[in-house]
């Protein structure tokens, strides 16, 4: 499988079908980062990216708790770094519990905390191009 891929997106409704190339493309990966701007559409993939895997409720940005966990099988854990001050906070509140425990994670903001993250992740940058389109790049 190649080690990037890239897709452009001009709604929603497509956001299915690219949860599905994203969940292939990780093979037995399951640390997912997120990069993009505020705005972009982290939270709204993540909806999709979590259906698909097989969570049925509600996922919320996880902004004001940090880490957010979706039971089921498989256990899915949404944390958004954005409000960490450091890296220090996010080994207090047990970030590293979530990265090492074998299930999923999804990170929002995970430049805020790059040296916890393991090597072994995909990335997915998603870049604005337009009001409604977006440029998804899958990376491991």
């Amino acid at each position: 499988m190649p080690t990037q891929l890239s897709f452009i997106v001009d709604s929603e409704t497509q956001l299915t079908e690219l949860a599905n190339q994203l969940i292939a493309f990780c093979e037995n990966r399951k640390i997912i980062c997120f990069d993009a701007p505020m705005g972009a559409g982290k939270t709204t993939f993540i909806k999709s990216l979590c259906k698909q895997l097989g969570y049925t409720g509600i996922v919320n940005s996880p902004t004001y708790p940090i880490i957010s966990a979706y039971p089921g099988d498989p256990i899915i854990y949404h944390l958004d770094c954005y409000r960490l001050k450091d890296e220090e906070e996010a080994i207090q509140i047990g970030v590293e519990d979530y990265l090492y425990s074998g299930n999923y994670c999804l990170i929002e903001w995970p430049s805020l905390i790059k040296k916890m993250v393991p090597l072994e992740v995909v990335m997915v940058t998603i870049e604005l191009i337009g009001t409604h389109q977006r440029k998804f790049i899958f990376q491991k």
